[in-house]
């Protein structure tokens, strides 16, 4: 199966230059959590989450007017391309730790987004899909793997 099939299409953006405001005002309006951050020719140069705005206004004494996505998005990129296999863009997903991809084209312009709730829907919806339930769980647990608290060792304190 393709990416181009599961993909959502409609993706938001935003620009380098604009505030986080701006940027949360998108995510609120258009009901998501990620923004890839695009040029004035459409390309990708990079991401934005709002756990990275979270951070960012929890970390700086500044409004977010004040402080531009360029100075918070993160410096990886990682994508997928709509001809790419799901099973490749679930690797990508599994060893950079991240629940959404963008999808750019040849040229590197925007296509839409690919979020692991995208693969999950569509592993549970059709029994028939190339895209096994353990695959999905698997690229699950290795996104979240390094976000799991760890076990300390001894004993247990009752509360």
């Amino acid at each position: 199966m393709k990416v181009s099939e599961l993909m959502v299409r409609t993706a938001a953006s935003c620009s380098a230059d604009m505030s986080l405001g701006e940027a949360v005002e998108i995510m609120w309006n258009r009901d998501c959590g990620i923004l890839p951050i695009v040029n004035a020719e459409s390309k990708v140069t990079g991401v934005i989450t709002d756990r990275d705005i979270a951070v960012a206004l929890g970390t700086r004494n500044r409004l977010p007017g004040e402080i531009t996505v360029k100075e918070v998005a993160s410096p990886h990129l990682y994508c997928c391309k709509p001809e790419d296999e799901v099973h490749s863009a679930l690797h990508t997903m599994a060893s950079t730790k991240v629940r959404r991809l963008p999808v750019v084209n040849k040229a590197g312009k925007l296509e839409g987004i690919l979020s692991m709730d995208d693969v999950v829907s569509h592993s549970e919806a059709n029994r028939g899909s190339d895209i096994s339930a353990e695959r999905v769980v698997n690229a699950l647990k290795a996104v979240y793997s390094s976000h799991l608290p760890k076990r300390m060792p001894g004993k247990v304190i009752a509360a």
